[in-house]
């Protein structure tokens, strides 16, 4: 039984659930894209490339499978800059994934019509006390370069991991207002009494944190709305806000407060609108 590859299909599809999923919040989901990235796509292709046993020893496999996975992931990102999906976590992980998944079909399928006795196959414990006697018969620089090349793997692991774990930039809330189109023009700021103004208020949570907010919306110094909102880190909010011009020839202030909470006290962002009557 071609455990192995069986074992490369379930990491795969693993590492698809951790990194395109909503439960991708877990250490697990570096782990996997470590995986998919790194290890998966090249070991795939080395074992459809070499379905016999003597074709390679089992320490070219490992190191071939990093090496290959790491020029396959770049052609398939290069590849994606010129389709529709461009670079993105998504199109990347899925592309990694198909082919990663096709070349282990190939590789079962050519060990199928490989001799028993010539087929590659992993036994565990067999596998890895094959490798250390490798190791003791080598000689003085062969150890010295898998010594290496296994610093080189850890090294390259580490340094992708601590590249992808998201780092803490500066903590900060996106406060703004939009005019009717939707843009950050067109203000509805010389209206007739009574007309209707419309805007669309937002909110864009850069704090690293769950936040509660307070939205207060004042004109000429009187409150006409306000609002309590819990964002979670990176998540926006827009509200459609409509209000109507008073007071014939007077130039008024529609003030947008906001509060971030417990402080209630002391307005974190404001905004300003003046409107002309006529």
């Amino acid at each position: 039984m071609s455990i192995d590859i069986v074992l490369m299909l379930l990491l795969t599809f693993l590492c698809m659930i951790f990194v395109l999923t909503p439960i991708n919040n877990t250490p697990f989901r570096i782990i996997f894209s470590l995986i998919l990235i790194l290890f998966a796509p090249g070991y795939s292709s080395i074992a459809a490339l070499f379905p016999k046993d003597y074709d390679l020893k089992g320490t070219e496999r490992i190191a071939l499978s990093f090496g290959i996975s790491i020029v396959i992931a770049p052609i398939i990102g290069l590849l994606l800059n010129y389709t529709p999906f461009g670079i993105k976590l998504g199109p990347i992980s899925i592309s990694l994934s198909l082919f990663t998944i096709l070349m282990s079909i190939i590789a079962y399928i050519r060990r199928l019509k490989t001799p028993e006795n010539e087929r590659f196959t992993i036994d565990f414990n067999c596998y890895f006390n094959r490798i250390k006697e490798s190791f003791r018969k080598e000689s003085g620089t062969d150890k010295i370069l898998s010594i290496i090349l296994v610093i080189s793997i850890i090294l390259a692991f580490s340094a992708t991991a601590y590249m992808m774990i998201p780092k803490e930039g500066e903590k900060f809330t996106e406060f703004y207002i939009l005019g009717p189109n939707g843009k950050a023009s067109d203000y509805p700021i010389n209206l007739t009494v009574g007309q209707d103004g419309n805007v669309t208020i937002g909110i864009i949570n850069h704090e690293y944190a769950d936040v509660n907010y307070t939205i207060v919306i004042k004109l000429n110094n009187q409150t006409i709305d306000n609002e309590t909102i819990i964002l979670y880190n990176n998540q926006s909010y827009e509200k459609p806000f409509k209000f109507a011009a008073s007071s014939l020839g007077q130039k008024q202030e529609l003030e947008f407060l906001l509060y971030k909470l417990p402080d209630n006290t002391n307005i974190y962002r404001s905004l300003h609108l003046w409107i002309n009557t006529k």
